[in-house]
């Protein structure tokens, strides 16, 4: 016996919106980490994380992570197709150094024109900025041959480096590996005495999630790829919540000047 389905009489009413902000990250074919990271210090009942990958062929060197510019507009369009997106973060910071930030928000405009463009860099020195430092040491993953143009992008935005070390990795997926603890004690090695804040850099690194015990270790900030961007697009969107578990970051206001 078939059974009957009703009609109703008239249609859903439809919010603007499923959420309130949307944020789409384009991220590496190969990333652990950028999307356990967001889930928890990003998304909310009033945020939404919206994804997409895009090609990436280890090993990590300049010419691999410079290959992936010409997919970034193909990446962003294909996040919620045809819809506005709040803000969009591209998540690699040493293709960020190696293509450029500019060219990277001219590449994800081309999608979506109005949306606020985030990179792991540009939020890095904006979170270094808000908490005050000048004076910085840089911890990577990588190797020194990529790590060289991350050293000349943080001296050219007016740091002064006061150390800088580098863990000579080549794949991204191992550095996505690497342990907490270890985390830890590299981030302790890496930081001179007289600098103001410690920078890790690479977003496939699981830093953002022990920044508490690695502030505790130094005795001063420190500032995680992951970390930065999170902090920014919370902000972007209008989340003031200081998070203090979370960094010493996580309870600053962006700065006026790129609200």
């Amino acid at each position: 016996m078939q059974t009957a389905i009703q009609s109703s009489a008239h249609p859903p009413r439809l919010d603007e919106r499923a959420v309130d902000k949307r944020i789409g990250l384009v991220i590496l074919a190969t990333d652990h980490t950028t999307e356990p990271d967001f889930a928890a210090l990003v998304a909310s009942e009033r945020i939404g994380i919206y994804v997409n990958r895009v090609p990436y062929a280890n090993p990590v060197t300049p010419d691999n992570l410079r290959a992936m510019q010409p997919s970034l507009t193909a990446g962003a369009a294909l996040i919620l197709p045809g819809e506005a997106l709040d803000v969009v973060m591209y998540s690699c910071t040493s293709a960020s150094v190696v293509i450029g930030d500019a060219e990277i928000e001219q590449a994800i405009h081309a999608a979506k024109p109005r949306t606020r463009v985030v990179t792991p860099t540009a939020a890095s020195v904006a979170a270094l900025n808000a908490l005050g430092a000048r004076r910085i040491s840089v911890l990577t993953p990588y190797t020194v041959e990529t790590s060289q143009p991350m050293a000349a992008y943080f001296a050219a935005q007016g740091f002064v480096i006061d150390r800088f070390m580098c863990m000579g990795l080549t794949d991204d997926r191992e550095m996505a590996r690497i342990s907490h603890d270890d985390i830890v004690e590299f981030a302790r090695v890496a930081t001179a005495a007289q600098s103001d804040a410690l920078f890790i850099s690479c977003t496939a690194v699981r830093a953002a999630a022990v920044i508490a015990r690695i502030e505790a270790s130094i005795g001063k900030p420190a500032v995680s790829s992951n970390l930065a961007t999170a902090w920014m697009c919370l902000r972007l969107c209008g989340s003031s919540d200081a998070k203090p578990e979370r960094g010493r970051l996580m309870t600053l206001p962006l700065p006026p000047v790129l609200r």
